[in-house]
């Protein structure tokens, strides 16, 4: 049974203009334990699907369910079984990290006890042991992004979903992350759903790669395959075979850039 189950997800916003499709019907499968890059360029309706999925936005049409839950009749049931780490992150500069742990999982209705206990493992997944009494404020980029999707796996939910979690790493900091993302699948079956404008990432890291432009799924398929039937050879890179779904490159602009959010 999918994870992550799509018919027709949908979602028109209303301007002074008119409306506005940003997501024209999104049919998609996400399958227990795999990691998905979700991919299109600037415009296509990634950041609002993402949206819609982890119950930050209400969908104007379509059906979904996450972790068995109906997005739309139980958007708390869906909370409840995911874990979410946004682009900008949420980490408190003005605490330590451990107090930034502990109080994450008080926040998810762990006693003290088990929240003391449950930073302590964390830290030692993630490799913040010793930036345990470290202020936020003072770690680096890529120690910061570790805490973040730390903080998203407090309550080991069932899918994380990572938008753009590697933005302004260095490379050493990047390859770090590449193996915790490959680590939480293989080693804990974490279902983790990614969205990149970094398609090297999006190669290495993805069991499977969906492409979206205009609102629309247009290519889905392992990068292997992807590279095959668009790009030729399987020895096509990703950035020649994304050009060739749709194109444009990842970062071009779209008719729905006017939507009220980024899409």
């Amino acid at each position: 049974m999918a994870i992550i189950s799509t018919s027709g997800l949908a979602r028109t916003f209303q301007t002074k203009g008119g409306p506005v499709e940003a997501v024209r019907g999104i049919d998609l499968r996400v399958e227990p334990g795999e990691i998905l890059g979700f991919l299109g360029p600037n415009g296509a309706g990634k950041t609002t699907t993402l949206r819609m999925l982890t119950t930050l936005l209400p969908p104007t049409g379509g059906a979904a369910t996450v972790a068995g839950c109906d997005l739309v009749r139980d958007p708390a049931g869906v909370r409840e079984k995911i874990g979410y780490v946004a682009q900008s992150g949420g980490v408190d500069l003005s605490v330590s990290v451990r107090e930034e742990l502990i109080t994450q999982g008080r926040l998810y209705r762990l006693t003290k006890a088990q929240a003391v206990a449950r930073a302590t493992e964390l830290a030692h997944d993630l490799g913040l042991t010793e930036l345990l009494e470290r202020p936020c404020a003072a770690l680096s980029g890529g120690q910061r992004r570790r805490l973040d999707i730390a903080l998203g796996l407090t309550h080991r939910p069932a899918v994380l979903f990572l938008d753009e979690p590697t933005t302004g790493l260095d490379p050493g900091s990047r390859a770090d992350l590449w193996e915790l993302v490959r680590g939480l699948r293989d080693e804990h079956g974490t279902t983790v759903f990614l969205t990149t404008h970094y398609l090297d990432e999006a190669d290495a890291l993805s069991d499977r790669l969906v492409v979206v432009d205009k609102g629309v799924v247009v290519a889905e398929g392992t990068p292997g395959a992807l590279k095959l039937r668009y790009g030729g050879s399987i020895d096509a890179t990703l950035q020649d075979t994304f050009l060739a779904i749709t194109g444009r490159d990842i970062a071009s602009p779209s008719t729905t850039d006017t939507a009220p959010v980024a899409v």
